[in-house]
């Protein structure tokens, strides 16, 4: 079995080298650097064990304001993407229930992330492609903080989807014949 500690050093490896290193969140580095991601591991294989775990981080960044954002990852569950977006959909509709709407938001990340209709080796995909099945819970207030800094915050999703088209290209034309030869 992974440890928690493999899990966690893999999960920081992808956002280090993924997220930060290519710019896809530019707001991901301050936070790694300044130690405000709480990473948490979910071993549980029972959606509702699942779920609860999800309010006991809520509860954690309710009650430490030095935690800007949480990566739950889910070390043993969701490794199907449709059993995940199912997850997903329960997960986002108890934050609701449960009062959370405009208090935290949730980011979806899975190692076989597929955007809808999206063919799945579109590299576009891999704007939210991490090692593990995981959410991000995210505090509202941070990102409309980091947002009102940001000139056109709304264009990050699509300069990440062409960042992974050129990026993708450029590695294909170096696998290419024609590129090896010149």
């Amino acid at each position: 079995m992974i440890t928690d500690e493999n899990v966690i050093t893999a999960t920081q490896t992808w956002l280090k080298s993924v997220i930060i290193e290519l710019g896809l969140c530019p707001f991901a580095k301050r936070e790694f650097e300044r130690g405000s991601i709480h990473f948490a591991i979910d071993r549980d294989t029972e959606t509702e064990n699942c779920l609860h775990h999800l309010m006991r981080e809520c509860d954690r960044m309710d009650t430490d304001p030095g935690i800007e954002t949480t990566l739950l990852i889910y070390a043993g569950a969701f490794a199907c993407f449709d059993d995940y977006l199912d997850y997903l959909d329960l997960a986002e509709n108890l934050l609701a229930d449960q009062g959370y709407d405009g208090i935290y938001q949730l980011a979806s990340f899975h190692p076989d992330y597929c955007f809808e209709g999206a063919s799945k080796d579109d590299p576009a995909n891999y704007t939210n492609r991490s090692p593990y099945p995981m959410l991000q819970l995210l505090r509202e207030s941070s990102i409309e903080q980091a947002v009102a800094h940001f000139p056109n915050p709304e264009n990050i999703p699509h300069a990440n989807i062409e960042l992974t088209r050129k990026l993708d290209e450029a590695a294909n034309a170096e696998k290419s014949p024609v590129a090896r030869l010149n």
